[in-house]
């Protein structure tokens, strides 16, 4: 890996982090390994952020059922300070870079993809949250764009144990030409 590689974080924000409904339980056991990364490869990091509605009953279709169901989850709920990152990457902003998504994918009107191919990217290393919801769409995405994908197994958290358990064992057995999963130490001493 080298210049062709960026590390796609995703989603490592404070509305995750704090006592929210939508905390992730996992995210502080996983934020070192994600902070060892970013301040290895600051400029060669993309950060994700999922911006929540507005307001209650905000969003296109299915998202508007969605937010009246998560209506503590929106902005105005939950204030804009909350969307930001966890302090301890946001730190590396810049050199690193933001991306914010209104929907899990990232490929979806950021320009994230012709961003990327403008810098000559071929190869994503993905860590961040949640495993199988933004993480997961994010990397079908990359797939489908035909990226090389490394997945930093022990940077990577969700909600639900089980879902993250078998997101793991699913991109091991049914992505093994596409996906790649590696530990952060594995990462570090490859990515020079």
């Amino acid at each position: 890996m080298g210049d062709g590689c960026v590390h796609l974080c995703v989603d490592m924000q404070r509305m995750f982090a704090e006592h929210t409904d939508w905390c992730t339980p996992w995210m502080p056991c996983v934020l070192p390994k994600v902070e060892q990364i970013v301040e290895a490869q600051p400029r060669q990091t993309v950060f994700t952020r999922f911006i929540p509605a507005q307001a209650y009953g905000h969003g296109e279709g299915t998202w508007k059922r969605y937010y009246e169901r998560w209506a503590s989850m929106t902005i105005e709920r939950l204030g804009p300070d909350r969307i930001e990152l966890v302090p301890e990457l946001a730190r590396f902003v810049p050199p690193a870079e933001t991306v914010d998504k209104h929907v899990y994918s990232p490929w979806v009107e950021t320009g994230l993809h012709e961003r990327l191919r403008a810098r000559g990217i071929d190869t994503l290393v993905v860590t961040g949250g949640e495993t199988d919801v933004c993480v997961l769409s994010t990397v079908l995405g990359a797939v489908d764009r035909g990226y090389r994908i490394v997945i930093v197994t022990d940077g990577l958290c969700s909600s639900s144990d089980e879902a993250h358990d078998a997101m793991l064992t699913l991109y091991h057995s049914r992505y093994g030409q596409q996906v790649e999963t590696v530990t952060t130490d594995t990462l570090l001493q490859n990515w020079v």
